[in-house]
């Protein structure tokens, strides 16, 4: 009996060094266009989300949390590639295989500018796909042997350019798709023209009618966690919610009818927020189940901001606007980090972090090197997240590029500068805002900060030109509309 319990607490000892010197886990989890103030611990009294709350009070929460554009695709190839969008060239969502009529894929991305004689400038093409040459979360991480899978919404491409062909070893549900065709199992739209959207989800097969997708989501990650439990594993869960089609569970709706206010009344995407919270929840439950709670990463974020259409589906406010648009209610995002024993619990951050540190933070965590060929514009969160926020983070300006004509007034880009925000509208206009003074940025101050105004301008112009970004152009062959 005494020399099977010494070899038990050696071979115990083993166990318990291997699992020291076993790289992190990452989860990252990311929601398809979750508003800043749609949970509660960010300050709503209408969403219930315990679940995710708990990352906050377990983890850090960070107040000046962005996503790196106002619209999803850019954001979810910043986030894959730690760099800049207008770096990458993904400067607008991608159209899907479906809405581009008989175009099919084209052997390579376009490239000529494009524009209306009724714009005043020419708008630089956007992509049809991320480039495979762009190195992945999942490719990096091949260099510690870790497992990696995809779980949800991709919008990063054609079938070639699905995660499978980015380095991941699974993928459930990434496709083109910018939203999902139907939120119930088999989640496909029958009467579609298309026949992609008849068939449903890419690789996430119909199992049990009207099974809610956001749960199926949760079923797909927890059952690889269970799998690679023994191993490093890497699981993005990259949620079709709470984008349109605004769809859920009708009980679940129901418990919220009596929340409504003046400012929140869409029951449906309540209950869709709900489920982002569940499934949050049984990825929790399934580590600490698993024992390796306290060897995994939780990063929590959106792709941009919440859809705020006079308040429906959902209310940015403070914030101003919301999806789409160049405001704080169109790039403020919640941003949260839990990872038990390593991150001090309930800590805040009002440090400007972007979708752009999601990548080397990971790596950090996992003890990966950066790719050395291309530049890397995020910086590792993990020292200002382990120390509770007390390591700087060194970085005092953040920028982002929106090319494209969707909103009036046109094209913008957009320049942080500790708490100074300028708005450059490549029509004309300039709009500058003190975020510690006017987080709704209800006061322009480009007319009495002129020389504020100038030096942003000029540090904005200069980056994106160093970083090769592609700008507008006049339109030569503008044509101003004559009024009677």
């Amino acid at each position: 009996m005494f020399s099977r319990l010494i070899l038990s607490l050696v071979l115990l000892g083993s166990f318990n060094l291997a699992a020291a010197d076993r790289p992190a886990n990452v989860v990252l989890i990311l929601v398809d266009d979750m508003g800043w103030m749609d949970l509660s611990c960010q300050g709503s009294d209408f969403y219930e989300t315990p679940n995710i709350d708990r990352l906050a009070t377990e983890g850090i929460r960070f107040t000046n949390g962005y996503a790196a554009c106002a619209v999803c695709s850019p954001t979810r190839a910043a986030v894959q590639t730690g760099r800049y969008p207008h770096r990458i060239g993904v400067t607008d969502w991608i159209r899907s295989l479906f809405q581009r009529g008989g175009v099919g894929t084209p052997e390579k991305n376009p490239t000529e500018y494009v524009g209306a004689k009724n714009k005043k400038l020419l708008c630089p093409p956007n992509p049809y796909w991320m480039e495979h040459d762009e190195v992945t979360i999942a490719e990096a991480l091949q260099a510690k042997d870790y497992q990696s899978a995809y779980i949800g919404k991709w919008h990063l491409g054609d079938e070639a350019w699905y995660p499978e062909g980015q380095g991941y070893d699974e993928n459930r549900g990434g496709c083109d798709y910018g939203q999902p065709p139907s939120y119930f199992d088999p989640y496909n739209n029958p009467k579609h023209k298309h026949e992609s959207i008849r068939a449903g989800i890419h690789k996430l097969p119909g199992r049990k009618k009207g099974e809610y997708l956001t749960h199926r989501e949760a079923d797909e990650a927890t059952a690889l966690i269970r799998q690679w439990k023994d191993e490093p594993f890497f699981i993005q869960v990259s949620h079709y919610a709470v984008h349109t089609p605004i769809q859920a569970i009708p009980e679940i709706a129901a418990k919220y009818e009596d929340k409504k206010s003046a400012t929140q009344q869409n029951t449906k995407y309540a209950a869709m927020v709900e489920s982002v919270d569940d499934s949050t929840g049984q990825i929790l439950d399934t580590l600490k189940e698993l024992g390796i709670d306290d060897n995994t990463l939780v990063i929590f974020t959106s792709d941009n901001g919440g859809l705020d259409n006079k308040g429906n589906p959902t209310d940015n406010a403070p914030l101003r606007s919301g999806k789409g648009y160049a405001y704080e209610g169109g790039i403020r995002v919640p941003f949260l980090a839990r990872w038990p024993g390593q991150i001090p619990e309930g800590k805040i951050s009002d440090t400007p972090v972007c979708s752009i540190d999601i990548f080397p933070t990971i790596l950090d965590a996992a003890g990966v090197t950066p790719p050395q060929d291309r530049e890397i514009d995020g910086l590792s969160l993990l020292s200002h997240m382990k120390t509770g926020a007390a390591t700087a983070v060194e970085r005092d300006e953040l920028f982002w590029h929106f090319p494209h004509y969707r909103h009036q007034p046109g094209p913008y880009s957009i320049i942080r500068k500790g708490d100074f925000k300028l708005i450059k509208f490549w029509e004309g206009p300039m709009e500058l805002f003190d975020l510690k003074n006017d987080l709704s940025e209800t006061t322009n101050l480009a007319a009495t900060m002129p020389e504020k105004v100038k030096e942003l301008d000029e540090t904005l112009v200069r980056r994106l030109k160093l970083d090769s970004a592609k700008l507008p152009k006049e339109n030569p062959e503008f044509v101003t509309k004559v009024t009677k």
